[in-house]
Protein backbone atom coordinates (compact mmCIF):
# COMPACT_ATOMS: atom_id res chain seq x y z
CA UNK A 1 0.00 0.00 0.00
CA UNK A 2 1.27 3.54 -0.96
CA UNK A 3 1.65 5.82 1.44
CA UNK A 4 1.96 9.52 0.83
CA UNK A 5 0.89 12.00 -2.00
CA UNK A 6 -1.63 10.36 -4.28
CA UNK A 7 -1.16 11.01 -8.26
CA UNK A 8 -4.12 11.61 -10.19
CA UNK A 9 -4.88 9.61 -13.53
CA UNK A 10 -7.48 10.74 -15.98
CA UNK A 11 -7.65 7.34 -17.36
CA UNK A 12 -8.33 5.62 -14.65
CA UNK A 13 -10.71 8.61 -13.45
CA UNK A 14 -12.09 8.16 -17.17
CA UNK A 15 -12.29 4.23 -17.19
CA UNK A 16 -14.09 4.20 -13.59
CA UNK A 17 -16.93 6.39 -14.89
CA UNK A 18 -17.48 4.34 -18.34
CA UNK A 19 -17.37 0.95 -17.10
CA UNK A 20 -19.87 -1.67 -17.92
CA UNK A 21 -20.61 -2.51 -14.12
CA UNK A 22 -20.91 0.62 -13.27
CA UNK A 23 -23.67 1.50 -16.00
CA UNK A 24 -25.74 -1.80 -15.14
CA UNK A 25 -25.88 -0.62 -11.57
CA UNK A 26 -26.97 2.70 -12.27
CA UNK A 27 -29.60 1.85 -14.67
CA UNK A 28 -30.90 -1.28 -12.56
CA UNK A 29 -31.00 0.65 -9.32
CA UNK A 30 -28.86 -1.99 -7.86
CA UNK A 31 -26.60 0.61 -5.39
CA UNK A 32 -26.50 0.31 -1.90
CA UNK A 33 -26.70 3.31 -0.02
CA UNK A 34 -23.58 5.80 1.33
CA UNK A 35 -21.93 3.69 4.11
CA UNK A 36 -22.67 -0.03 3.03
CA UNK A 37 -19.82 -0.98 1.42
CA UNK A 38 -18.58 -2.88 4.08
CA UNK A 39 -21.50 -5.60 3.40
CA UNK A 40 -20.49 -6.05 -0.14
CA UNK A 41 -16.84 -6.28 -0.04
CA UNK A 42 -15.39 -5.99 3.89
CA UNK A 43 -11.60 -6.23 2.87
CA UNK A 44 -12.22 -3.58 0.03
CA UNK A 45 -13.70 -1.35 2.27
CA UNK A 46 -11.06 -1.75 4.95
CA UNK A 47 -7.81 -1.36 2.25
CA UNK A 48 -9.80 2.01 1.33
CA UNK A 49 -10.44 3.51 5.50
CA UNK A 50 -6.70 3.03 6.01
CA UNK A 51 -5.32 4.21 2.41
CA UNK A 52 -7.69 7.59 3.06
CA UNK A 53 -6.22 8.02 6.53
CA UNK A 54 -2.63 7.43 5.30
CA UNK A 55 -2.41 9.56 2.11
CA UNK A 56 -3.88 12.93 1.13
CA UNK A 57 -4.37 14.26 -2.16
CA UNK A 58 -1.11 16.47 -4.09
CA UNK A 59 -3.40 18.99 -5.05
CA UNK A 60 -4.62 20.29 -1.79
CA UNK A 61 -1.17 21.12 -0.79
CA UNK A 62 -1.53 23.42 -4.42
CA UNK A 63 -4.69 24.58 -3.55
CA UNK A 64 -3.19 25.89 -0.03
CA UNK A 65 0.01 27.71 -1.45
CA UNK A 66 -2.32 29.39 -4.12
CA UNK A 67 -4.97 31.04 -1.62
CA UNK A 68 -2.50 31.71 1.42
CA UNK A 69 -1.12 34.95 0.29
CA UNK A 70 -4.45 36.01 -0.65
CA UNK A 71 -5.68 35.02 2.56
CA UNK A 72 -2.96 36.81 4.46
CA UNK A 73 -3.82 40.00 1.98
CA UNK A 74 -7.07 39.88 3.27
CA UNK A 75 -6.03 39.42 7.07
CA UNK A 76 -3.99 42.31 6.98
CA UNK A 77 -6.93 44.45 5.15
CA UNK A 78 -9.15 43.86 7.82
CA UNK A 79 -6.57 44.61 10.69
CA UNK A 80 -5.82 48.09 9.01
Amino acid sequence: MKIGFRIPSITKRISARTSVSRVLRQNMGLKMPNGYGWVSNPKKFLYNKVYNKTSKGCLINLAILITMPFLLLFLILIIL
